[in-house]
């Protein structure tokens, strides 16, 4: 199976793109709805985050304040690592659940959107890497108009994840998000086509093989 990380900036559209590739047939894990997940209500990530943040945290319900512990961890980066420490790490290990689970059924391609993935050190887990690309104008007025953030908190949020340049240097593709989507979809479409190819290529090797 070719494992696929998606992955750029925030606001970079990345979440646009992995719909995109859904309407071409794509399997996609979004890694963010894996940390929902993880963190959900009397997991072992949740209790492990009460006791270290506090119930200030919290919501009414019980379920993680994620705007204010956004806020949070935005601003300090040792509550960010916190966080990181208790969360990524089960995230990858639910990734590489849901990995094995798609390859035991034949799946032979599966793309994961990751935002996190050089931060977190994941990108080894994976064939290829794709960056979606934006510009810093585009991204800002993306985390506005998504998140309802201030320009101030749009730059912190940026600012405390790599520089898009240093991730498209280590991409195998890179998308660019900076035109319309009728522009991005084309994008698409065709690195879909790159991708049928390179997976046409490896199974024909393992075949060889």
């Amino acid at each position: 199976m070719l494992k696929i990380a998606l992955t750029g900036g925030p606001g970079s559209g990345k979440s646009t793109v992995a719909r995109m590739f859904r309407e071409l047939g794509a399997e996609v894990i979004d890694a963010d709805e894996v940390a929902h997940a993880v963190v959900a209500r009397g997991t072992p990530a949740w209790e492990e985050l009460r006791r270290e943040f506090g119930p200030e945290y919290f919501q009414e319900d019980g379920s993680l304040h994620r705007a204010r512990m956004a806020k949070l961890v935005f601003q300090d980066a040792g509550a960010r690592q916190k966080l990181n420490a208790i969360v990524h790490p089960r995230v990858s290990r639910e990734i590489g659940r849901r990995l094995a689970d798609l390859a035991a059924r034949g799946v032979p391609l599966v793309m994961v959107e990751v935002p996190l993935l050089f931060e977190a050190g994941l990108e080894k887990n994976f064939d290829k890497i794709i960056v979606v690309d934006a510009g810093e104008p585009e991204q800002l007025e993306r985390i506005a108009v998504r998140d309802g953030r201030s320009p101030g908190e749009a730059a912190g949020i940026i600012e405390a994840q790599w520089p898009l340049a240093a991730k498209k240097a280590r991409a195998d593709f890179v998308i660019d998000n900076r035109g319309s989507l009728a522009d991005t979809r084309e994008h698409v479409k065709k690195l879909w086509q790159r991708l049928q190819m390179v997976k046409n290529h490896l199974d024909k090797g393992s075949e060889k093989s």
